[in-house]
């Protein structure tokens, strides 16, 4: 990416209260002998321009970056003192304006971006370098006006430093990072969300918290959802495969009309979970599949083979990073789906997974370093006709694929006393059966796959 603007960009000015105010190139040069408290510089006369013409900071891909509530974004520097986010090739006239945008996709509460104090030039935050600017050009300026911005966001960013790290090591910034060495299922008991209170980087990345209702945080759920029987089915039955975590995504439509988000067809990943290389492949495979049918990402799903399905602060933060990514791509909103499946959880009603769909709010404003509010999406189950051939090759697919694994359940041991566990999986599919009753005839070969594998 070059050190120029693309051609024809979308440029962004809003940037809040404090945004700056653009300066004549004589206006630039009277900041350098103005002084005393009351001069426009400041407050709003620095601007990035300014700190580039007199070689403070220099142009330059990649050399801006802000770090809110665990996201980070990046933004090349342009030789006239614009910044353009990598993400989408948006330029923006300042700090303000670019923070602001930002934050307001990871929480739409936020009124405005604390540019200066927010974004960082090569690591450091830029209000250090118009100090450092005021130190040489005037030194006897009062150094606590520039310093008024910053102080809303020390709360907010003081943390972020230690716990960007800590928090990387442990969140899936795509959908196969998740780690496998979890405490036993059956250990993890629930916490409530209220008692989570700030984030805290000590705190295991695997605990469990239940999920709000929206109107137990005076909101309403904000789309409709319908999922489709057949996705369902699908899910179940990858989910109940193996003894370790899975994860797919979900493909379907968004009407923004009707706001509806419609998921017609599940995406197993057929790889293991550590391993990146591999799941770059079957990610682009699922890509081109979603492509093909004329359908978009609209969610993703994992299992929690021996656990309650309800979403982990790893699960949380992961989540939200979905969210971001889904709508940040086309500067609309658009939800992002996440299903949790607790397949062999013995505090399940019966043989029947527990699948849990959710959503994560931003924390509020004034507490902005908290966790995100996982809350319980309401979705409308639609059964379809027919199982599918689509499904019925992706099941077969998945039977071979972990055919050969040494964590795959064994179906015939027993899940309890009277109850084997090809019994178990055929229990729970049947909750997601189509209209057509001789879909149990069509998965008997399956099932004598999975029989057999032993």
């Amino acid at each position: 990416m070059g050190s120029e603007p693309p051609s024809s960009p979308q440029v962004v000015e809003d940037g809040g209260e404090e945004d700056e105010e653009e300066l004549s190139g004589g206006e630039e040069a009277d900041l350098r002998s103005s002084s005393g408290r009351g001069s426009l510089l400041t407050r709003r006369g620095i601007t990035l321009r300014v700190l580039l013409k007199d070689g403070l900071v220099e142009p330059g891909d990649g050399v801006l970056s802000i770090h809110y509530l665990g996201k980070n974004f990046v933004g090349d520097l342009l030789n006239d003192g614009k910044i353009r986010w990598v993400e989408t090739g948006q330029i923006f006239n300042s700090p303000s304006a670019w923070a602001t945008h930002c934050k307001r996709l990871v929480n739409p509460a936020k009124k405005s971006g604390c540019g200066w104090a927010s974004v960082r030039y090569q690591g450091q935050k830029l209000v250090q370098y118009k100090t450092s600017w005021l130190h040489k050009y005037q030194p006897s300026a009062d150094m606590s006006l520039v310093s008024e911005e910053d102080d809303d966001e020390d709360e907010e960013e003081g943390k972020t430093a230690v716990q960007a790290d800590e928090k990387n090591k442990n969140t899936k910034p795509g959908l196969h990072d998740v780690t496998l060495s979890r405490k036993t299922d059956r250990e993890r008991v629930p916490v409530r969300y209220c008692t989570l209170g700030t984030r805290d980087a000590t705190r295991d990345p695997h605990t469990l918290v239940e999920l709000s209702a929206f109107s137990a945080i005076n909101r309403f759920q904000p789309f409709n959802v319908a999922v489709s029987s057949n996705v369902l089915l699908l899910m179940d039955f990858h989910c109940h495969l193996t003894t370790s975590e899975v994860v797919g995504y979900l493909g379907g439509r968004w009407d923004t009309n009707t706001q509806l988000l419609t998921v017609l067809r599940a995406f197993p990943c057929r790889t293991r979970l550590a391993d990146r290389e591999a799941a770059s492949a079957v990610e682009e495979e699922i890509c081109q599949n979603l492509f093909m049918r004329g359908l978009s990402l609209v969610g993703w799903y994992h299992s929690h083979p021996r656990g309650p399905a309800l979403p982990s602060l790893q699960d949380i933060d992961s989540q939200m990073d979905h969210q971001l990514r889904l709508q940040g791509s086309n500067n609309g909103f658009q939800p992002c789906l996440g299903i949790i499946c607790g397949p062999y959880y013995h505090g399940n009603q019966g043989v029947a997974s527990t699948i849990t769909p959710f959503w994560v709010v931003p924390p509020p404003e004034q507490r902005s370093n908290d966790y995100g509010i996982p809350v319980a999406v309401e979705v409308t189950y639609v059964q379809d006709n027919f199982l599918t051939s689509d499904v019925l090759n992706e099941m077969m697919l998945l039977v071979d694929y972990y055919r050969a694994a040494p964590d795959i359940v064994q179906f015939t041991q027993y899940w309890c006393p009277d109850t084997t566990m090809i019994d178990k999986i055929k229990g729970s599919l049947s909750c997601h059966a189509p209209k057509d009753q001789a879909y149990s005839q069509i998965l008997e070969h399956v099932y004598n796959q999975l029989s057999n594998m032993h």
